[in-house]
């Protein structure tokens, strides 16, 4: 799952403190409260420094309300991680295999706040965070950072793009405490469309 989450650091210049953000946040309750499907491809983008290139991951991205989330890894690997309810199902060449989401701390974490950047709600529960709200000419911009010395542990801060046009993520950014990072960003996203329950289920 560490793939997931990590971060590149957006540099502050282009964004601007925020203006009204009431106003962007009502926005981002009205459109979470319409948006009952999202289908998108992605780009994940991870650097370690330990290596001297990134790792570029291609793949398709599905989510249904209330908790169905699917990220299936194509390029350049098959990868498949699947959320639903309290269970998380991972797949790769080695196997696969299940987890509940209650029994790891991690897990629970990382469901949580997938979850909530999706679906827009991460700002409703983020007392465990401080927030700076910035924006541009296109985009809302949210940068989190964990009050929790565990949590900060695992991850330094959460960077969330979101599209002004229609109030959807356009990128996830995640920097872990050692500096690493991975943005992942969405492309070509759907929203309302059918996606049938059977996506998200466990083979």
């Amino acid at each position: 799952m560490i793939m997931i989450f990590a971060g590149i650091r957006i540099q502050a210049q282009e964004y601007i403190k925020m203006a009204d953000i009431n106003d962007f946040m009502s926005r981002l309750e009205n459109m979470s409260a319409r948006v009952n499907t999202i289908e998108s491809n992605f780009v994940q983008e991870k650097n370690l420094s330990v290596l001297s290139s990134k790792i570029i991951s291609k793949g398709t991205f599905s989510f249904r309300k209330e908790n169905n989330i699917r990220w299936e890894y194509t390029e350049p690997y098959s990868y498949l991680i699947i959320l639903s309810g309290s269970r998380i199902f991972i797949e790769d060449k080695s196997g696969s295999k299940q987890y509940d989401v209650q029994s790891n701390r991690m897990f629970q974490e990382m469901n949580t706040f997938i979850k909530g950047c999706i679906q827009g709600d991460i700002l409703k529960n983020s007392a465990g965070y401080k927030i700076d709200y910035l924006e541009n000419s296109s985009e809302y911009f949210v940068k989190l950072v964990p009050n929790s010395q565990a949590l900060r542990d695992m991850l330094n801060e959460v960077q969330i793009a979101f599209e002004k046009k229609d109030l959807t993520v356009a990128r996830i950014v995640m920097v872990e405490s050692g500096g690493d990072y991975t943005k992942i960003e969405f492309i070509n996203k759907k929203l309302n469309v059918d996606i049938p329950l059977e996506t998200f289920s466990f083979k």
